[in-house]
């Protein structure tokens, strides 16, 4: 009785790893279609931009060029009459873009790398309009009167689901803005 008993208990373990052998490629396709699918539904939620891109600088609805830099880490804007008093930054925005003077509480200062020098810049919060995407986001401030664009988007923004086709400029201006999206 005995050999009768683990007998059954072997062919009961036989048919249990087959049972695992046919249902495991089942389970391995249906999770590699789920992770296929997350991906792409990432992929749908991303925005392209050109080299340039128009920017609205809110909430005064500034249109500003900006230029898309990928190997630039944080987001730089052109500050005119720089002062900082009391952890508030003052400064003009470029006669071209309005001459409209901004206060704004200086969340920290940064240590910024150029390609020909370092300096040690004022940050400050400031909300955009990137296509129809609304973001907050930290920007360094600096005179960049002897740049083409006020704005430099750098990864920060990025990072923020976009990809950059560098081959194009103006790719959101072209497009029609249908809606705004936080």
């Amino acid at each position: 009785m005995n050999s009768t008993k683990g007998r059954f208990e072997y062919l009961g373990g036989r048919r249990t790893s087959k049972i695992i052998f046919l249902i495991l490629p089942f389970i391995i396709a249906i999770i590699a279609i789920l992770s296929f699918t997350a991906l792409h539904a990432e992929d749908k939620t991303k925005m392209v931009v050109g080299a340039v891109e128009e920017v609205i600088l809110l909430p005064w609805g500034v249109k500003l060029p900006a230029r898309i830099d990928t190997g630039s880490g944080m987001t730089s804007l052109d500050a005119r009459d720089l002062t900082v008093k009391n952890k508030v930054a003052q400064f003009r925005l470029p006669e071209k873009y309005g001459d409209i003077l901004i206060r704004l509480p200086v969340v920290h200062r940064r240590n910024i790398r150029t390609s020909d020098s370092r300096d040690r810049r004022p940050v400050v919060e400031i909300e955009l309009l990137v296509g129809s995407k609304r973001m907050r986001v930290l920007a360094n401030l600096n005179d960049r009167s002897q740049l083409t664009y006020p704005l430099n988007l750098g990864r920060d923004v990025l990072k923020q689901g976009f990809i950059v086709d560098c081959a194009q400029e103006k790719i959101l201006s072209s497009k029609s803005s249908g809606g705004v999206s936080k």
